[in-house]
């Protein structure tokens, strides 16, 4: 994410973003189901196209916004900058969340029409019980884990691929399918799919990506320190006129997009 973006452009990166994410699973879950009838074949094929799409997404919109595509993501942004780091202040992160969640829905919808569907019908899978809440806090913990812990041993530009990957198998390591992110399920919600959750269902998993987002906060900042910036190193040549040989300025994640 780049200060030199304005908040417009930002929130429709992340509106745009999130929508983009939503089609690809969605629709790729809806073909996935469609060509097969085994479950396991289809979510080989459902898994494998969210994480290509995602690692792309995140690429595409990481310039403008950060590609958070995730309140969760969006909140712990927030707290960084409340504890001295870079992030989001209240407003960003609230228009950001509201873009995602708008991008969401509007995705979700737009995958159903794609495939020939009635769009706005809401998911009948009700997902419930303790253990899908308990994997609904691993996958989003361990996801906000991988953002922070790339982020705060300076190697941000691994984060695209990273969390695609990290979502690829968490779809298969945790009993509730790795939905880590409460947009995306907002969004679900609206497609009565193989990806689908009943909207009964909503309250548990978003409660569950908040415990684990925090929890995620916690784990980055006992293994890896402050999420504050280091202080610059200044170094001087003898005659202060020019750059020291073999010193460059530290790159950011991502490039300016004015």
């Amino acid at each position: 994410m780049t200060a030199h973006t304005s908040l417009l452009r930002r929130a429709a990166a992340e509106l745009i973003g999130t929508a983009g994410l939503l089609v690809v699973v969605i629709g790729s879950g809806i073909q996935a189901s469609e060509l097969s009838r085994d479950t396991g074949v289809a979510l080989i094929a459902n898994s494998v196209a969210s994480a290509i799409g995602l690692g792309l997404i995140i690429t595409l919109f990481g310039p403008l916004s950060g590609a958070h595509l995730n309140p969760v993501v969006t909140l712990t942004a927030w707290w960084s900058r409340r504890t001295g780091g870079e992030g989001l202040d209240a407003r960003e992160a609230l228009v950001y969340t509201v873009a995602q969640t708008a991008g969401a829905i509007g995705g979700a919808v737009l995958a159903e029409a794609m495939f020939g569907r009635t769009p706005g019908t809401f998911a009948t899978q009700v997902r419930d019980g303790g253990h899908l809440l308990v994997g609904e806090v691993v996958a989003t913990a361990g996801l906000v884990l991988v953002i922070q812990g790339l982020g705060r041993i300076g190697r941000p530009k691994l984060i695209p691929a990273a969390v695609a990957a990290y979502i690829a198998a968490a779809i298969w390591f945790t009993s509730s399918g790795s939905f880590a992110n409460p947009a995306g399920t907002v969004g679900r919600s609206f497609s009565d799919s193989f990806t689908g959750i009943a909207p009964e269902s909503l309250p548990g998993f978003v409660a569950a990506q908040l415990i684990g987002g925090i929890l995620g906060l916690v784990l980055a900042g006992l293994l890896y320190g402050s999420s504050r910036p280091p202080e610059p190193v200044v170094v001087q040549t003898l005659s202060d006129t020019g750059p020291v040989d073999g010193v460059t300025p530290t790159k950011t994640a991502y490039e300016t997009i004015g």
